[in-house]
């Protein structure tokens, strides 16, 4: 059974059967202050949620109950949560100001991964909205080295660490400055594909150095960016014009583009091709929409996108999308996402 943990700012919907035509909904936590979610799927009951003013929240249920986490160990404000691929019970979060804290245990307990705001960078880092401050947007884990891990801020950095944050390497001039999501697929670690304010990039070299192909991708405020389960190279990335097109409903204006990379391995075409914008794929987008939120489903061409409208799937890699059938609560109309995980129960 495919489940969608399916975050907003307005609460957290589960969707249970999701692959199936008869999908069913739950709406588990109201809050409107969600920031961040994460599940895996060796632990598909547990998961997490980060708000921006009560801390961090665990459901071991799958949704049905929530329980505050981490207490005064981290800091209330939490803007992101990311579950290791290789181990379900090693969880990453991090918080505004920008800090990463780590637990070995589920979330039971846990303990800050000091140093970040050590870094020579570090007095440049400063969020647009709220300059005197910055927090940690995303932290992704390499699927091929579990003690390597990418931590974006918001904004300023993309930082790493290769011993699973017992101490960071700072931004490489190459790297985006305002990365909002990233993602690896396991059949090909080496590339990294980034989302940022700053436009689309991509790393061949496990995030030595970066490009940034933008043939085609005529809005270069990225915010989330998947790939295909059974494609390293078929590529999903929602984007707008800038940060108010993308976040507020009175201005929207937000897009979905694909492109296929024909230099990872395996892939059946010889060269990349630029992107495609999917105006016509059946995932709402163009002026009033707000950004869509992507995540990976479980089989080969499965990948979902949730915005504002409801929630959506593809199973060719984004050929054609079709919305799930469920009550959309109305609290999430208009209301930015802020996470989306898929797991295989």
């Amino acid at each position: 059974m495919v489940t969608c943990y399916a975050a907003s700012s307005a609460g957290v919907l589960v969707v249970r059967d999701a692959s199936t035509e008869s999908p069913a909904a739950e709406y588990t936590f109201e809050r409107d202050d969600i920031e961040c979610l994460d599940a895996a799927g060796d632990a598909p009951e547990r998961v997490f949620c980060g708000t921006f003013d009560a801390g961090l929240h665990r459901s071991t249920d799958g949704g049905r109950s929530w329980e505050r986490v981490g207490g005064d160990a981290i800091s209330t404000s939490v803007t992101s949560v990311t579950v290791s691929p290789h181990d379900p019970g090693v969880v990453y979060v991090g918080t505004e100001p920008s800090t990463v804290y780590h637990s070995i245990d589920g979330g039971d307990t846990w303990a800050e991964l000091p140093g970040l705001t050590d870094l020579p960078s570090a007095p440049t880092w400063a969020f647009p909205p709220r300059p005197h401050t910055h927090h940690v947007r995303w932290i992704e884990v390499d699927p091929a080295d579990p003690e390597h891990l990418f931590v974006a801020i918001e904004a300023g950095a993309l930082i790493q660490s290769r011993d699973g944050g017992e101490t960071w390497e700072d931004r490489i001039p190459s790297t985006r400055r305002d990365t909002h999501s990233m993602a690896i697929h396991p059949d090909a670690p080496d590339v990294v594909r980034t989302a940022a304010g700053d436009g689309y990039a991509e790393s061949r070299d496990g995030g030595e150095s970066w490009v940034f192909p933008q043939e085609g991708l005529e809005h270069r405020y990225c915010w989330s960016v998947s790939i295909d389960p059974g494609d390293p190279g078929r590529v999903l990335l929602s984007a707008a014009a800038g940060a108010r097109r993308a976040h507020s409903a009175g201005s929207a204006a937000s897009y979905l583009y694909r492109r296929v990379d024909g230099e990872v391995p395996n892939h059946e075409d010889a060269s990349p091709t630029a992107w495609e914008r999917l105006d016509t794929a059946g995932v709402p987008t163009g002026e009033g929409l707000l950004r869509p939120t992507l995540a990976p489903g479980v089989d080969d061409g499965e990948l979902f996108a949730l915005t504002d409208r409801g929630l959506f799937r593809t199973t060719d890699g984004g050929d054609a999308f079709e919305r799930l059938d469920i009550e959309w609560p109305d609290s999430f109309r208009e209301a930015t996402t802020s996470g989306l995980a898929v797991v295989d129960e």
